[in-house]
């Protein structure tokens, strides 16, 4: 039925395709839990990927942030830190 090729474990389907098959898509991707990536000129350009794949993303890119947030805060200390209120002076906030 889909005159498709495979690669990176998911279906490639060029973007003028997926947009007059969109909701076939969506339904491959929601229901079948597939990962769809998405062509222009035979370069993948974007991903259409199950909610669950999102929010585990998202989940990774939160705990990276924080473990930068912690290294950043651990390197800051014993360094003189400068008020908030002298910063947003000097940049006219």
């Amino acid at each position: 039925m889909y005159n498709m090729y495979m690669k990176y474990n998911g279906a490639s389907m060029p973007v003028h395709r997926a947009r007059r098959e969109l909701a076939d898509v969506i339904n491959r991707v929601a229901y079948a839990r597939e990962r769809i990536l998405l062509d222009r000129r035979g370069r993948n350009v974007a991903a259409i990927v199950p909610i669950e794949d999102f929010e585990l993303l998202e989940k990774i890119e939160d705990r990276i942030d924080l473990e930068s947030a912690r290294a950043a805060l651990a390197g800051a200390r014993g360094k003189k830190l400068i008020p908030w209120k002298k910063i947003k002076a000097r940049f006219g906030l």
